[in-house]
């Protein structure tokens, strides 16, 4: 598989209307789209918010042909047609995650540990996550991943991400090092603009490579 690019993730909010504009404002900013995904995670909003929400992304990443993945919640993906789904250590079964999906995209947090990302990959990852690379106000008390497990995670031969801590400062850091997304939450939508944000973090895929 193929993934290069921009990782965009739904920050919490207590407005669904909010959310979804802004996440339209970044998945919109450009043709193709600049956001190469999207991760609908709000961990602020009850089950019925969280379906609304979810369904409301989905349709709008249909609409710019961006991969669009749930946060944790294997049947919230299901039920809205997702991409695919993230989980963590703590989020299910990866392998009976890999079996109810079929051929939707599977990830997995493997936060600072190439080993769990060889067992992710064994268990039917598509691609891993490492994090967090630099500190992170989203979660300040993350386990540091160093940016040298990026580089060696591809000889897994699925995509690589580098989340936590990332601006458009950093990121051409973890994109040499061997990142093939890049996840950002707030740096992108805490932007005064979201939508040039955007542009500029699909710039840096233009000019960068691990």
């Amino acid at each position: 598989m193929s993934l290069r690019g921009l990782y965009a993730i739904t920050p919490d909010a207590r407005e669904s209307a909010a959310l979804i504009e802004r996440a339209r404002a970044a998945l919109t900013a450009a043709t193709p789209s600049p956001v190469r995904m999207l991760q609908y995670r709000n961990k602020l909003a009850d089950p019925a918010s969280r379906r609304r929400e979810a369904a409301a992304l989905a349709a709008l990443c249909r609409a710019q042909r961006t991969l669009f993945v749930v946060n944790d919640d294997l049947e919230l993906a299901l039920q809205v047609g997702a991409d695919g789904v993230h989980l963590g250590r703590d989020d299910g079964d990866l392998a009976g995650a890999r079996a109810r999906l079929g051929d939707r995209l599977l990830g997995a947090s493997c936060y600072n540990e190439l080993e769990r990302a060889r067992t992710a990959r064994a268990a039917g990852a598509d691609l891993v996550a490492f994090g967090s690379v630099f500190g992170s106000a989203t979660k300040p008390g993350a386990v540091r991943a160093p940016l040298a497990v990026l580089g060696q995670a591809r000889s897994l031969g699925i995509p690589v991400v580098a989340i936590g801590g990332i601006t458009l400062h950093n990121a051409a850091e973890a994109i040499r090092a061997g990142a093939d997304l890049v996840a950002v939450i707030s740096d992108l939508f805490d932007a005064p603009d979201v939508a040039a944000r955007a542009r500029a973090y699909a710039r840096l895929f233009e000019k960068e490579s691990p």
